[in-house]
């Protein structure tokens, strides 16, 4: 089963205020523009996994340049207080409630759909995290980038995340095994680096060019 689990109420409390934003804002959007090349081309259609309040829906827009975002959440609570934050983005965000692995039943997205994808820590809430990878590689274009912020199990071991927060129990992935999972769909990693011990993970991976190698 792909669908996202959803987060308690601790959690959406840790992710959704001004300390967790400035983190995202100051050090980890620069860092992922930097393993990402710089921003995305003019004119580039992107798509979000599990966009939340829409914060990072607007680093997209504003600092990855993406022409057009279409983002996606399983809570419609996030996805309604998504939509007022991005109320000043008429024509340029789509938002729809719906399971990051079946992005075509949200958009409609049909293979090679994006020139980008964004993932900011996610995909350690999908109890068949491979298929929602499979769903990124399936829509990027060849040369699309995948941008990446996540959550290991390095992270989700320790006492503190299990008390607090709600994660699948089973087949949590290392940065490592994330890393492994990528050429495997298509997606060649760009750049990568961990931090705090191995808990999280950022980079960017490329969507293979036939021919390219």
């Amino acid at each position: 089963m792909g669908v996202v689990m959803l987060m308690n109420r601790i959690e959406k409390a840790a992710v959704n205020n001004p300390a967790r934003r400035a983190l995202q804002r100051f050090y980890e959007v620069p860092a992922l523009l930097g393993l990402a090349g710089g921003p995305l081309a003019p004119g580039s259609r992107a798509v979000e996994i599990g966009c939340g309040t829409g914060y990072g829906t607007r680093m997209i827009l504003d600092r990855f340049r993406a022409a057009s975002v279409d983002a996606i959440d399983l809570d419609e609570g996030m996805v309604a207080k998504a939509r007022r934050r991005l109320v000043d983005r008429p024509g340029r965000v789509r938002l729809a409630v719906g399971d990051a692995t079946d992005l075509k039943a949200a958009f409609g997205a049909e293979d090679v759909t994006y020139d980008a994808a964004f993932d900011f820590a996610i995909i350690h809430h999908i109890p068949d995290w491979r298929s929602a990878v499979a769903e990124i590689a399936r829509v990027l274009r060849p040369g699309g980038v995948f941008v990446f912020d996540e959550v290991t199990a390095h992270a989700l071991a320790r006492p503190s995340y299990r008390k607090l927060f709600v994660h699948p129990e089973h087949d949590r992935f290392t940065a490592d095994d994330f890393l492994a999972e990528l050429p495997r769909h298509g997606l060649d990693v760009h750049g990568a680096r961990t931090k705090i011990q191995g808990d999280y993970l950022l980079g960017a991976a490329r969507k293979h060019r036939p021919g390219s190698r």
